[in-house]
């Protein structure tokens, strides 16, 4: 099943900056200036990538698709760089770059980007008793140290050159769903708390991943032990077949003859920074069966102590 794109009305400014917006390499580069809430320091290498990230190869600045942002959100990410908290899996590093396709593809300096994902036997922390489908051995068997109410959750804050960088694992499964990330672009708040408020939401989306690279990690260890029918990008209620304006990564081994060595996945995020989203796109309904046991609009878990019962988006289902 596949999704069309958000509809989404488009300014002058924009069309003119979606139609020719191609960026010179020095022009990404804030002179001077550094993002008071930046993580990272700003490297010629983050310069370099962001540039050549910029444009498509027809030098022309994509918007991404929103989608669904799912039933398993949770308020109160923290602000870190590392986010598996010690759950088991292949290594994931996750560059991110944030764009404005309304100002000739810059970087959005300070942009909050969260993320979050299951984890290699398709649970989600928050909601460990939500069944991922198929044959999975129980969240508990884990035998990590990971917080079952914040692992595999977090944010990060970009650099000058819109650039964020998280170290986490590739994500398990559950049914219907083929292998994703949860992703939200957020400005115009700060870091408080050691999370991030205010603002608003500028972007939501999910990230994939290739069906032969998720295929390899799938048969380690501890993915194998989660059997049961897999769901191909060709058959995701979400992802719309798209290429990378879609969400898909790109994603390169560490090692190239041994998957468990881990990869890197790196994506531009063209956003708009005037816009605002709801959590509500393409997706966030219907297509799919839910999880074994859980009901259609719900996952079954229970929230983390002090969560609002409805942290999950209402117009979300569990299959998303």
């Amino acid at each position: 099943m596949t999704r069309s794109h958000k509809d989404t009305s488009i300014t002058r400014r924009r069309a003119l900056a979606v139609t020719g917006g191609t960026v010179a390499a020095g022009g990404l580069a804030v002179a001077g200036y550094q993002s008071a809430f930046a993580d990272e320091t700003t490297t010629a290498a983050d310069a370099e990538a962001t540039a050549s990230a910029t444009s498509t190869s027809s030098g022309q600045c994509v918007l991404m698709s929103s989608v669904t942002e799912g039933p398993y959100y949770l308020d109160g990410a923290l602000v870190r760089k590392d986010i598996t908290e010690g759950k088991g899996g292949v290594p994931l590093t996750l560059r991110i770059t944030v764009q404005d396709t309304t100002e000739s593809c810059g970087p959005v300096a300070g942009a909050a980007v969260e993320i979050w994902h299951c984890d290699a036997w398709g649970y989600y922390s928050g909601y460990t008793t939500a069944n991922p489908g198929g044959s999975a051995p129980a969240e508990s068997e884990d035998g990590s140290t990971a917080d079952d109410q914040t692992y595999l959750r977090g944010y990060q804050i970009a650099n000058a050159n819109g650039v964020v960088k998280f170290e986490t694992i590739f994500p398990g499964w559950y049914t219907p769903r083929t292998t994703h990330i949860h992703v939200r672009v957020h400005t115009g708040g700060e870091k408080a708390d050691g999370t991030y408020e205010g603002g608003k939401v500028n972007f939501t989306g999910q990230l994939f991943f290739d069906d032969d690279i998720a295929a390899e990690v799938q048969a380690l260890e501890p993915y194998s032990k989660h059997t049961g029918s897999y769901t191909k990008l060709a058959d995701d209620m979400v992802y719309d077949g798209g290429g990378t304006s879609s969400g898909l990564l790109t994603l390169k081994p560490v090692h190239k003859k041994d998957p468990s060595k881990g990869f890197k996945g790196s994506i531009t995020l063209g956003i708009d920074p005037d816009a605002e989203s709801t959590g509500a796109g393409p997706g966030s309904g219907g297509g799919g069966t839910p999880p074994s046991g859980a009901p259609g609009d719900a996952p079954t878990g229970t929230p983390p102590s002090g969560a609002p019962s409805d942290s999950a988006s209402p117009s979300a289902s569990a299959s998303s």
